[in-house]
């Protein structure tokens, strides 16, 4: 069996871990979108500001900083922040044959805490919560990369 099939049952859970936090990225750009339909602002370009089939009564304050689009906007920035490095670091881990139990704990934990972040950053929870599920993610990337470096060197 190699790393990098669909027969490694750790390769299998990297792929379903990855596809999903796919489609969080991708839905978060579309959720900013629908942000802006919404509301009419928080447009990010002036040349969003050509009228058009959407756009039919252009006004210079709909490239202003919209709040509630921002905010879809920032979550977007941190998702491209912290989901390519899972996806390295977990191939990476794919390739050193861990135990299927401990892939699946940090590859499903990695989805989980995203997915609690996105929550705590979308109803506006505190720093500190949104904080605590950053850390979970990060600690769990950041064991991925170590462990891949202790097998390669050791």
């Amino acid at each position: 069996m190699t790393a990098l099939s669909l027969d490694n049952p750790v390769f299998a859970a990297y792929l379903v871990a990855s596809a999903l936090m796919v489609l969080k990225v991708m839905g978060q750009g579309w959720m900013t979108v629908h942000r802006m339909m919404k509301v009419s602002a928080g447009f990010a370009s002036p040349e969003d500001l050509r009228k058009g089939p959407i756009n039919r009564a252009p006004d210079p304050s709909q490239i202003e900083v919209n709040e509630y689009v921002d905010r879809s906007r920032r979550m977007h920035r941190n998702d491209l922040e912290n989901i390519p490095a899972f996806w390295a670091a977990g191939l990476l881990f794919v390739t050193v044959d861990p135990a299927l139990w401990l892939a699946q704990l940090l590859m499903y934990g990695f989805v989980v805490a995203r997915l609690a972040h996105f929550w705590a950053y979308a109803t506006e929870r505190s720093h500190e919560l949104r904080a605590t599920f950053y850390t979970i993610g990060s600690v769990i990337v950041i064991y991925m990369a170590g462990h891949v470096l202790w097998a390669a060197l050791v």
